[in-house]
């Protein structure tokens, strides 16, 4: 058993809240356990200054923020220049919404995905991409509605998780603490038929073994089904 009593292949307990503030299209706070962040949807009906006259496609992007008192000790905004961590994990967030999601039939509209984390205790990237999916899903359906799109341009559901060896063993959903002292590191993002989006494992000290990787993958996914069952 862990720190919290979970199992190693438990998921800490999650929870969704829909339209958690007024004026974006879609909102999402999303917990993990501890870890808490606000996803926002926000919606531009033209695309992206950088996209060529007679590209038709529509755009997905994201940026995230750590708020100050998410942590143990107040951090820093970054209101001139992001961090190179900052900057890692906005690109990893909107790229991995991008694959959800067929952008030809979202054409001339460019929607932001915003996660502010308002609290820390690990996992904040990948609970970022879980309640911007859903924040992104929600906005989707009101510009059908409003008559701004004719249909959804979602593929498939996607969410992501956390897992790592600790002490030789291998556990599901770090918080913070487990996330700190991991022998290997690893985010998993796949879609709901199991297509991998990103896998980014790291060892933090010895190599390990392709065999333990295998089985580090499969809870991963495990983790992730039960996640998109709640959506």
């Amino acid at each position: 058993m862990r720190l919290d009593n979970r199992k190693n292949d438990e998921l800490r307990e999650i929870k969704f809240t829909h339209n958690f503030t007024k004026h974006a299209l879609g909102s999402v706070l999303v917990e993990f356990g501890d870890t808490k962040v606000i996803c926002t949807a926000s919606v531009d009906l033209k695309k992206p200054k950088w996209m060529a006259e007679d590209d038709e496609r529509g755009w997905v992007t994201a940026e995230y923020s750590l708020l100050p008192s998410a942590t143990n000790t107040r951090c820093r905004r970054e209101r001139d220049k992001v961090s190179g961590r900052t900057h890692e994990i906005q690109r990893l967030i909107g790229r991995s919404l991008r694959a959800c999601v067929d952008l030809k039939k979202m054409p001339k509209m460019t929607i932001t995905i915003d996660a502010d984390v308002i609290q820390a205790d690990g996992g904040t990237r990948t609970a970022s991409i879980c309640g911007g999916y859903l924040a992104l899903k929600d906005a989707i359906e009101k510009l059908i509605a409003s008559g701004d799109l004719v249909e959804s341009p979602i593929i498939e559901p996607i969410a992501a998780i956390s897992i790592g060896i600790i002490d030789d063993e291998i556990k599901l959903d770090l918080n913070y603490e487990e996330d700190s002292n991991a022998q290997v590191d690893s985010n998993v993002i796949l879609t709901k038929s199991g297509k991998i989006v990103d896998f980014q494992t790291t060892s933090e000290g010895e190599p390990y073994e392709y065999e333990k990787m295998i089985e580090l993958f499969a809870i991963a996914k495990a983790g992730i089904d039960k996640i998109i069952s709640l959506y």
